[in-house]
């Protein structure tokens, strides 16, 4: 039998501490650089993915299929489908607009408490849309506590995003800084001295929110070295290996598949699917 895992299924499966772990040490044992397999479709449709996942340990892969599609909520529309790895049985089908905003916001979060100031004491969103929501709820399973500050082209949205957040631009303000949009010119073009800033919405290209010349005088680090960053310093992986010291002022990831499979096996050992028989 395979098990679905509907959006709201995997909200209700998801223990957050257990796959925060999970990526923890993916990042620490796996590699950096990610398969994808990306395509341009017709429409208004963009970046159409295929992106299998493996991870030591796990006895089990994924293959993510989606695209992203800007003016629909959510804007990213696929599945995500666990295989057992001995066997090729098809275990579960998720989802793939909530793994990957679950996935992406807690491994933010990590890079976060990682990376970012030892005791920041604000932390700012560009954008109140659905990925920067699951970093704000991330943030919390990694035990930080910070003040609030979010904007967003939508004032409504930016209204609506947490209780107790204050609705300004958070760049002057912000000692971190989380950037998740769909801009194709720099939002940032210049970091104050000790901000740590954080960019997820330059995952394909054309898009861009932090400018070149901020990137040029900062100490980036990436999670997948295919990134092509000029300058980047190293990965994520490399820094919970031990292998370069944490210090960084900029965070770019662009996502590795692996993650995707960290958040799918969680999921999957709570059996909370509802079963179907594609077999039969």
């Amino acid at each position: 039998m395979t098990l679905v895992f509907s959006r709201s299924a995997v909200e209700a499966a998801l223990d957050a501490g257990e796959a925060l772990g999970l990526l923890a040490e993916g990042f620490r044992v796996a590699g950096s650089d990610g398969q994808r397999h990306r395509g341009e479709l017709p429409g208004p449709g963009t970046a159409m993915c295929l992106m299998p996942g493996l991870l030591p340990g796990i006895p089990a892969y994924t293959v993510k299929v989606n695209a992203k599609f800007p003016g629909s909520t959510p804007a990213l529309r696929g599945v995500v489908c666990l295989f057992d790895l001995a066997t090729g049985e098809l275990l579960a089908l998720l989802d793939s607009a909530s793994v990957t905003a679950w996935r992406t916001g807690l491994a933010a979060a990590l890079a976060i408490r990682v990376l970012g100031p030892e005791r920041p004491e604000t932390i700012g969103f560009v954008g109140a849309g659905a990925q920067n929501a699951m970093v704000h709820r991330g943030l919390a399973h990694a035990g930080t506590q910070e003040k609030v500050v979010v904007w967003d082209l939508d004032p409504a949205k930016a209204a609506a995003f947490a209780a107790g957040a204050e609705v300004a631009d958070p760049l002057p303000v912000a000692d971190v800084v989380v950037c998740a949009t769909w801009a194709r010119e720099p939002i940032v073009r210049e970091r104050r001295p000790g901000q740590f800033l954080v960019s997820l919405g330059a995952d394909e290209p054309g898009k861009i929110e932090i400018g070149l010349d901020v990137l040029a005088s900062s100490r980036v680090i990436v999670d997948d070295l295919a990134l092509g960053v000029p300058g980047a310093a190293g990965t994520l992986g490399q820094v919970l290996r031990g292998e370069i010291p944490a210090r960084a002022d900029v965070y770019l990831p662009v996502g590795l598949p692996w993650q995707d499979l960290a958040l799918a096996w969680t999921v999957y050992q709570t059996r909370a699917g509802t079963p179907i028989d594609l077999l039969s």
